[in-house]
Parts: C-alpha cells; sequence; structure tokens
C-alpha cells in the first residue's frame, strides 16, 4: 500500500490548484492526485468557455464574489508571469428589449457593489464601439477576459511539482473512501487492476462526481450533483471578428445560467453558447443515449422531477435550443442579426456540475463537506475555474 500525507481527487483546475497551494505550504508534503481521465482538465475545466469572469452576478459577501474579484486578479497574474494565453478584452451586457432594462440597472448596480466600475452605455453607443450589435442599451465590465484553462491547469500542476513531491496519476478512477483512525484508505480502479493508496488527509475535488466520493465514504449528503449540458457552436470564419469585446445577454435572474452569448476565444474565433440541458449522464455530452443505471441516477429522484416544475417554462426554451439550431440561432440573433443556423460548426460541449438539494432548490453557492481526514467539495459552481487560486487557498486553509 503506497502513502501519502495528502490524496487529491480530481485533476481539473480546482485539484491542481489544490496541488500548486500544498506545494506551497507543505513543501516536504508526498502528494499523490489522482484522475480517472487520460490527462489533466479533461472534463469540466476543458470544456468552459474559457472566460475569465470579473464578478458580475454574484451577491457582493458570497463566496463567489470574493473568490472571482480575487480569481480574476490572480488568475491574470500567472498568465503574465508564465506567458500563458489570455486576453483582458471586456464583457458588454446588453439589453435587446425595453422589459429587460429593470434587470438591466439592477445588474449595473450589483457589479458596483463588487467593485468592478461599470460604464453604463446607450444604443447609439454599443453600435460605435460593436458595429455588429444591436440593443436598447447595456453596460461596459472591462475586467473580463479570456484564457485557456487547460494551460492554466497544466501549468499549475508543473509549479506544484517543482517544489513538491507531487505523484500524478491518470486513468484511475476512485470507486471507495475508506476513513481510519489516522488515515483514509483510497481504493481505486487503475488499468492494472484494483489498487489502495493510503492518504494522511483527502481532498475531494471531483466535480460532477463530489457526491458519489461523499457517500462512498459514508458520510452524509443531502444533494445531489446534476450534469447541466452546455452546447456551443464555433461561427463560420467571417464571424472570427464580429466583435471585440464578450458580448452577453441580460440574464434570468433567478437562473444560474448566463444565457446564449458570444465569446472570442483563444486561437481568434468566436463560439456561440450555452444553454443548459439536463443531461442523462454525468458525462453525456451528446445526444440522450445513456445506461439503464445512468438514467436512474439522474431521474430516479423526487428532486429533480421538483426542480424541472418549477423551471418549467426555461426547461422548454433549453430544450428546444438544444433540438433547434433555428431556435438557438433566433437566441444570438436578438443582438447580433444576420447569423443563422448556416453559420454554425461544431463544437465540444461541455458539463456543468450543479448541486440541487432535496427539495429540488439550486444551491448558488459553495458547499463543504468535512471528516476528520477529509474535506470534499461539494458544489464548486461557475465561476470556478476563475476563482481555482483563491478557492485553492480556502481549501487547503481549512486542513491546517
Amino acid at each position: 500500500m503506497s502513502a501519502y500525507d495528502f490524496v487529491i481527487i480530481g485533476a481539473g483546475i480546482i485539484g491542481a490548484a489544490v496541488a500548486n497551494e500544498l506545494s506551497q505550504k507543505r513543501t516536504g508534503a508526498k502528494i499523490l492526485l489522482l484522475d480517472k481521465a487520460s490527462q489533466a482538465a479533461s472534463q469540466q475545466t476543458g470544456r468552459n468557455s474559457g472566460v475569465i469572469h470579473a464578478g458580475v452576478y454574484y451577491p457582493p459577501g458570497s463566496y463567489k464574489a470574493t473568490f472571482c474579484r480575487q480569481g480574476l486578479e490572480e488568475t491574470l497574474s500567472l498568465c503574465k508571469q508564465y506567458q500563458l494565453p489570455y486576453e483582458q478584452c471586456g464583457k458588454l451586457l446588453v439589453a435587446t428589449e425595453d422589459t429587460e432594462l429593470p434587470a438591466m440597472e439592477a445588474l449595473f448596480a450589483r457589479c458596483e457593489q463588487n467593485a468592478l466600475s461599470p460604464q453604463m452605455l446607450t444604443a447609439h453607443r454599443i453600435r460605435q464601439m460593436e458595429p455588429n450589435i444591436r440593443a436598447q442599451g447595456g453596460f461596459l465590465v472591462r475586467q473580463t477576459g479570456i484564457t485557456d484553462y487547460k494551460a492554466v491547469t497544466n501549468c499549475l500542476l508543473k509549479l506544484a511539482q517543482a517544489r513538491a513531491s507531487v505523484d500524478i496519476r491518470f486513468n484511475h478512477k476512485v470507486v471507495q473512501l475508506v476513513e481510519q483512525s489516522d488515515s483514509v484508505n483510497v481504493v481505486v480502479s487503475s488499468p492494472a487492476g484494483e489498487k489502495i493508496f493510503q492518504g494522511g488527509f483527502v481532498i475531494n475535488c471531483a466535480g460532477i462526481f463530489s457526491d458519489t466520493l461523499i457517500r462512498s465514504q459514508g458520510l452524509a449528503c443531502d444533494f445531489r450533483m446534476l450534469p447541466f449540458r452546455g452546447e456551443y457552436y464555433r461561427l463560420t470564419e467571417k464571424y472570427n471578428q464580429v466583435a471585440s469585446h464578450l458580448i452577453y445577454p441580460i440574464p434570468d435572474p433567478a437562473m444560474p445560467f448566463l444565457g446564449v452569448h458570444l465569446t472570442k476565444m483563444i486561437g481568434g474565433y468566436t463560439t456561440v453558447g450555452p444553454n443548459a440541458i439536463l443531461a442523462t449522464g454525468k458525462e453525456v455530452y451528446e445526444g440522450i443515449i445513456s445506461s439503464q443505471s445512468q438514467w436512474l441516477d439522474i431521474f430516479g429522484k423526487a428532486d429533480i422531477w421538483k426542480l424541472l416544475w418549477r423551471f418549467r417554462k426555461s426547461v422548454m426554451s433549453e430544450l428546444r435550443s438544444s433540438l433547434s439550431k433555428t431556435y438557438y440561432a433566433k437566441l444570438v440573433s436578438r443582438y447580433c442579426p444576420g447569423i443563422t443556423a448556416a453559420d454554425f460548426l461544431p463544437y465540444r460541449a461541455g458539463i456543468r456540475a450543479q448541486a440541487v438539494d432535496q427539495n429540488g432548490n439550486l444551491i448558488h453557492d459553495f458547499k463543504f463537506i468535512s471528516s476528520p481526514l477529509s474535506l470534499h467539495i461539494g458544489n464548486a459552481p461557475s465561476p470556478a475555474a476563475t476563482s481555482a487560486i483563491p478557492i485553492a487557498r480556502e481549501i487547503v486553509s481549512r486542513i491546517f
């Protein structure tokens, strides 16, 4: 049995940031990082939009707002220091109808509360700045940027390995955690068969599978992680320079999803998306095909039906956007006229891990579950990629 001081589960950006933070705080420690995939950042981290968020939407003083503001600065600093790709292009939030103006003004006020110094813009000024965009009004948040989060993740892992003894094992799926008086046995399925690693302390950064591991340890878990698939399209080459800023619609304040937006990408192209539909399995990135056990895992409890009924109007709209490219294009053309389904090219989908409580309520902030020798990040909602470095600092502070 191999023994380590710390075992981290999940080689996404949060797991990598935790490894980096531990390598600074405990330089002599032996750290093991496990992931069931063949490379780092292969799931949620590597499939997001690449946006470095500024903290536009989040209640002042919440974990999300605090971590995002800190994460913005620290992510940009990391990119600059280690020559990682980034651009601080700014985000333009636009109201396409007069009925959206009150929500826009409320969001503008929240930006001010979060110390972002937004700039209110008239329809005429938006047209001057972005000739291809149509809006009744909007505002600019200059701090927002874009990056390549796979590159950020791999940079954090390299920094950790340069400072401490960090053993990274891919294709190692954790199937059970058994906590004892002075250590945790981490039972793993690997190409070489079952293995058991012993950890002095275990940190669960498994994202969509975090609840599964909490339960595998026998800990109480009053929520589930549900997979909301975000489907993107890449626009044809003629739209590579369609906007110099990120273009976002004014979101529904009751939903954590931000609507279909135009995103400049590292690489010089533009994507549209995502929508948000409930996937039929935790890693079902296309279609609806999954095993019977996956179907039951998602749809076999009352919480999901309560959630779907509560947001039934949004559910139908999101489902329609998934089934119809024409409808999807209509959402984008509200603020960028001329875009049609014929301009859509295939692009990767992503899974957003969203915690839902037993009453079918969305859990909007971070949720931590702990035992004497383990800490589980039960919910790390968007913008977790932006916030990974301060999230890791918070995680490590809870250990010591």
